[in-house]
């Protein structure tokens, strides 16, 4: 095996110094608390991000259509299609067609989904709070930094 010359390709002393190595390492650890938590009422992480944001954005709007919605939570537009096509199924959601464009969907939560969703946004606060605790006060920078780096590329 050939030897890597680690000092001429990286600026790190190793991956423990890494912001995207540890972001990766929070992110995985802290995703499988919260994919546990989920799958005792029968939802994936990616389903009850779009239930719960398909919920959030009816607050304000009528109408949601798919690509509004995969904008709001930063997901590919198929994958989106395919979770709320499980979504229906499931009886979470229905989604409608405007009269003459079958192609643009429009889900809406059904009673069994608002009821889902107010089964796992608890659920999802608690495994936060467990997890972001041993941050203490410095949970608002926290917060402050990921929102930075959530939202940056919007403003450009």
């Amino acid at each position: 095996m050939k030897k890597i010359a680690w000092k001429k390709i990286t600026r790190f002393e190793g991956p423990e110094s890494s912001p995207g190595f540890l972001l990766w390492q929070v992110s995985t650890k802290w995703r499988r608390k919260i994919e546990a938590a989920l799958a005792e009422i029968g939802l994936t992480h990616p389903q009850f991000v779009l239930l719960a944001s398909l919920g959030w954005l009816h607050r304000n709007q009528s109408e949601v259509s798919q690509v509004e919605l995969a904008r709001h939570c930063g997901t590919d537009i198929t994958m989106t299609s395919q979770i709320l096509r499980t979504l229906e199924k499931k009886g979470y959601i229905e989604r409608i067609s405007r009269k003459g464009d079958q192609r643009s969907k429009f889900p809406n939560v059904t009673e069994s989904g608002s009821r889902l969703i107010e089964q796992a946004i608890p659920r999802v606060e608690q495994v936060d709070h467990q997890f972001f605790k041993k941050l203490g006060p410095d949970t608002k920078s926290c917060v402050a930094i990921l929102q930075k780096l959530a939202f940056e590329e919007e403003k450009q």
